[in-house]
């Protein structure tokens, strides 16, 4: 079993920053990948970021050159740096895990708003 714990969500202004964290605990194991969703009011949830254990990193298009994922392996934590935010960014944001199987927090609301 892994567990996740999000923090670091909010309310913030359009153009504004916040930094996600996710820290994993239990049975963690090298070659993972941990990966950043949301899910905005009445959607599904989405895939927005992803980074291997050896710290290569996948975005979605939306979000390119604005949000960065990393990870500290060490601490068994990655995070989210998130700039110039926009409205649409506003979501509950979920960190997962996955090798083998796929665990998921219990997710962080973030919302862009003036």
């Amino acid at each position: 079993q892994v567990q996740l714990v999000e923090s670091g969500g909010g309310l913030v202004q359009p153009g504004g920053s916040l930094r996600l964290s996710c820290a994993a605990s239990g049975s963690i194991f090298s070659g993972n990948v941990m990966a950043w969703y949301r899910q905005a009011p009445g959607k599904q949830r989405d895939f927005v970021a992803r980074i291997t254990s050896d710290h290569r990193t996948n975005y979605i298009e939306a979000v390119k050159g604005r949000f960065t994922i990393s990870r500290d392996n060490a601490k068994n934590t990655v995070y989210l740096e998130m700039n110039s935010l926009k409205p649409e960014d506003t979501a509950v944001y979920y960190c997962s895990y996955l090798r083998g199987e796929r665990y998921w927090g219990q997710g962080t609301q973030v919302t862009v708003s003036s």
